[in-house]
């Protein structure tokens, strides 16, 4: 049999399908479809009977498996069933009435105009959270009306592209216009103290201050840390009555006394006790009462010869100290010989050079 050459047919495609292969494929295709988008066991339709075949209850046909439920669920004759059914339980169900829709009256005044503002931006000195005070004045403002305000999301408003990096603050007050205020969209801080609204009647001015909570904590500030093995300086000691505390004392040291009349500066709390010094004598000193002590028996005795010198004198340099009352010293040098005896001579010194020869020997004059 010749399938190369038969109308509509493709060499090595197996030939033309018949209309009943057609159809078993068609229905195949539109069970797998079903099966994906249709969950079988939530059809009020489908039952399975006694046989374990599968029976449709709309349309009481008889399937051998799921699948040929649900390509006949996709058919024709379903689907009218369906919309018969549908109409028929629409026309026996009473009407309901639809719930109505609340209707909220917009108030009509007639507006006189924006009204005053001030805007101030504060951040605290100590943690740096930011905070917005707003100021609006309302001269004219009717006797019964308090000032309202409210938060709006950039989606909710129609004047601009929605932006999600902002929001809006709204003030209204009859019979001036609303106003609003662009601020970014950060979380607002809402405990106590933090934001708060106050309306001054004598005045006529609405407060309104709020403020952004934060967002990382406030790290406290340290010194930079150098490469390891270098010493950083330590931070200077605190002034105490306008001067610096004095360094270290070394060991043994006395303080420096101080002035006559001057207080003692305050230490500080938890410091170290400076050394007291004495009290200085009040008026002259104390006067020795009696005579001084008399030595109790003779003067000690030398024991034994005085040592006799080793060597030569040594030569006095210069000329000795002339003693005050003294007469001078000659100049020139001394007499040679011993040494006179008796009394000095009266009158005026030998002139000459000074004797020669060793030191006299004996014992020292008493």
């Amino acid at each position: 049999m010749d399938f190369q050459h038969r109308p509509g047919g493709k060499t090595g495609s197996g030939g033309v399908a018949s209309s009943s292969e057609s159809n078993r494929d068609r229905r195949e295709r539109l069970r797998q479809l079903a099966l994906e988008t249709i969950d079988i066991n939530k059809d009020p339709y489908f039952m399975k009977n006694h046989l374990g075949s599968y029976e449709c209850k709309l349309c009481l046909t008889l399937h051998n498996n799921e699948g040929s439920y649900l390509a006949h669920t996709q058919g024709k004759k379903h689907q009218t069933n369906l919309a018969r059914r549908a109409a028929k339980e629409a026309k026996e169900s009473p009407a309901q009435p639809a719930p109505e829709k609340v209707k909220v009256e917009v108030k009509k005044f007639v507006k006189i105009g924006r009204p005053g503002y001030k805007v101030t931006k504060q951040r605290d000195s100590e943690v740096g959270q930011q905070s917005l005070l707003f100021q609006i004045d309302y001269p004219e403002i009717a006797e019964i009306v308090i000032p309202r305000h409210r938060f709006m999301s950039a989606y909710e408003q129609r004047i601009e592209p929605p932006d999600r990096r902002w929001q809006y603050l709204l003030f209204a007050a009859e019979p001036y216009e609303t106003i609003s205020f662009k601020v970014p969209s950060r979380e607002i801080d809402k405990v106590e103290g933090k934001f708060w609204t106050h309306w001054n009647r004598e005045t006529k001015q609405f407060f309104l201050q709020f403020h952004f909570k934060m967002e990382k904590p406030l790290q406290p500030q340290s010194l930079p840390i150098g490469p390891p093995g270098l010493k950083t300086r330590p931070p200077p000691p605190p002034i105490i009555n306008g001067m610096p505390p004095r360094g270290p004392m070394p060991p043994g040291a006395m303080p420096t006394p101080r002035p006559a009349g001057m207080p003692m500066p305050p230490m500080p709390p938890g410091g170290p006790v400076p050394p007291q010094m004495p009290p200085a004598p009040q008026g002259p000193p104390p006067t020795p009462q009696g005579p001084p002590p008399t030595p109790q028996g003779p003067p000690p005795t030398p024991q034994g010869p005085p040592p006799t010198p080793q060597g030569p004198p040594p030569t006095p340099q210069g000329p000795p100290p002339t003693p005050h009352g003294m007469p001078p010293t000659p100049q020139g040098l001394p007499p040679q010989g011993p040494p006179p005896q008796g009394p000095p001579p009266q009158g005026p010194p030998p002139q000459g050079p000074p004797p020669q020869g060793p030191p006299p020997q004996g014992p020292p004059p008493q």
